[in-house]
């Protein structure tokens, strides 16, 4: 007797393209080290999504999920794990310092400027950018003398080049430049993607699943997003990705104080605030998690330190928000912070 039936289980549908890389990772045999390995996911990540997978397609253990794997045409016997489109071969991450890998091997490159050239059409998201486009985006009101975006894409183009020839990397049309859909994995897709399932996670009320999701999204920085980059676009970027990395933290905060995660909480914040020491909303959120822990002499203390650095760095007082802030925490109120 099969261990399942394909006519008789949920569709692939129901599953998340995390859940379905999973899926074709355990039909090919891979142990759950193999699969986080092989995805670049926690391997702790593995065995939770393998638990959803056999829920959601009424599986009763691993094996009937590796024989769904075949009947549904997932995994393919001698070929190994095959999703349903092909894989990037190209992968570039703008999460930190520009970086580009084929088959997890770094490729070069080349200058500042150029990889500008590359940042700039990786965050665009397969839309073409004209060559007046990447000008200001990348010299802005200091363009080059000579027309050097052709070379830049044409050395960008033999640095990302993949084994197969005929299949490009960056395209030309009359619109502009675009990086080919299907040809390159951009870390900034897979966090918007990660953002969609948060959301979800959200309106559906698991805090848990939020907070794991969370922990995914922010695992893809690897530091300040397209650090050393010039030009306008990227400085831009980087203030941009930076307030949507804090904004995950404080997101992810809040349900871990939902579920009694303080500890985890604090310290998160703790060394998110001494990077950005500065940013008041996130000092809120350190003072209210400190409340909540029953530390209200601490979260006074983030008060001070903010105030100081506030005055010192920038010769301005404390917003009213913060303000606002110290006085509740003073009136026994602290928990009800940012509410």
């Amino acid at each position: 007797m099969p261990t399942t039936a394909a006519t008789d289980r949920p569709s692939l549908a129901v599953l998340g393209r995390v859940e379905c890389e999973v899926l074709a990772a355990v039909g090919c045999g891979l142990r759950d080290d193999e699969v986080a390995a092989a995805l670049a996911i926690p391997e702790s990540a593995v065995a939770e999504h393998l638990a959803r997978i056999l829920v959601r397609l009424g599986l009763r253990d691993r094996a009937a999920a590796i024989v769904h794997a075949f009947d549904c045409g997932l995994t393919v016997p001698g070929r190994g794990p095959r999703t349903r489109s092909a894989s990037p071969v190209v992968e570039i991450s703008v999460l930190g310092p520009l970086r580009a890998w084929r088959d997890g091997r770094p490729l070069g490159l080349g200058h500042l400027r150029q990889q500008a050239v590359l940042a700039a059409l990786a965050l665009c998201a397969g839309r073409p950018l004209s060559r007046r486009e990447l000008l200001d985006d990348v010299w802005g009101m200091e363009p080059p003398a000579t027309n050097v975006v052709p070379v830049y894409v044409y050395r960008l183009r033999k640095a990302l080049r993949t084994e197969d020839a005929d299949r490009a990397v960056i395209e030309h049309s009359r619109h502009g430049y675009r990086l080919v859909s299907g040809a390159v994995d951009v870390d900034l897709t897979r966090m918007e993607l990660l953002v969609s399932e948060i959301r979800a996670a959200a309106r559906a009320g698991e805090p848990a699943e939020a907070v794991r999701l969370c922990a995914q999204a922010l695992a893809l920085f690897r530091g300040e997003p397209l650090a050393g980059l010039p030009g306008p676009l990227a400085e831009l970027e980087r203030l941009r990705l930076t307030e949507r990395r804090i904004a995950l933290v404080r997101q992810k905060v809040e349900w871990q104080l939902r579920l009694g995660q303080e500890a985890e909480a604090i310290a998160e914040l703790f060394a998110l605030s001494a990077a950005h020491p500065l940013h008041e909303p996130l000092a809120v959120t350190l003072m209210r998690a400190l409340c909540i822990d029953g530390r209200q002499a601490d979260a006074l203390t983030v008060f001070d330190r903010a105030r100081r650095r506030l005055a010192d760095d920038l010769g301005v007082p404390p917003s009213r928000m913060l303000r606002r802030a110290r006085q509740m925490i003073l009136r026994g109120d602290g928990a009800g912070l940012g509410r």
